[in-house]
């Protein structure tokens, strides 16, 4: 390989890292924003499955940052494999705290029968996570793939849950709103449990994820 064939390609993996932390760092805002909106409209009309999302959106970002700090670590020679070990692990242990509280927090709310209020600020966040979440995991995928890296694929999985978690909040609120099954809210945030868990299983042991080898 000549030097400028070799300069052209560390040019071109450096871009796709460039790219890899400007969607980190867009997850991180976005979902600071989700967060924030999700509890407080969550806790106002007593919906499970809407403060679920929200805590979420926090987890989410703390995945974000996990991956940041790979992703600079790939720009340093000698710590992007060590880096890639520990940041798919973290994003493990993110994706089971999210199903254990999730779970929790379900079951409790079937047990006291708690019926959640109408809350149209949490329809329209679901609505607009639903565009904004594909999109944004979709473009991780190709970094990803780029790159090599089984955490930033695990990272694109969480997203696309939140995704999935969009979908199930919706629909639950809008049961709620229409209907009067106040049990739609925790039975829905409750079908999301075996996905969230099973992706945290198999990050925080290193499995294959996708097409990549998690080691």
């Amino acid at each position: 390989m000549t030097p400028a064939v070799a300069q052209a390609e560390s040019a071109q993996w450096q871009a796709v890292v460039h790219r890899g932390k400007r969607l980190e760092i867009l997850t991180v805002a976005w979902n600071s924003v989700e967060a924030v909106i999700g509890l407080l409209a969550g806790l106002a009309a007593g919906s499970i499955a809407l403060v679920g999302f929200g805590l979420d959106s926090v987890i989410e970002v703390s995945s974000g940052v996990v991956l940041l700090w790979r992703l600079r670590a790939a720009q340093q020679a000698g710590r992007g494999e060590r880096a890639e070990r520990i940041a798919l692990r973290l994003v493990g242990v993110s994706f089971l705290a999210l199903a254990a509280y999730v779970a929790a927090d379900a079951v409790w709310s079937l047990l006291r029968q708690e019926v959640p209020e109408e809350s149209r600020i949490g329809m329209a966040l679901a609505v607009l996570s639903l565009i904004v979440m594909p999109l944004l995991a979709r473009a991780k995928r190709r970094v990803a793939a780029r790159l090599g890296s089984a955490a930033l694929r695990a990272d694109s999985r969480q997203t696309d849950i939140c995704a999935y978690l969009s979908a199930i909040l919706l629909g639950g609120l809008l049961l709620n709103a229409w209907l009067g099954w106040w049990w739609a809210d925790p039975v829905a945030a409750l079908a999301m449990v075996p996905l969230i868990a099973g992706e945290g299983i198999e990050a925080v042991q290193g499995k294959t994820c996708g097409d990549m080898v998690c080691t």
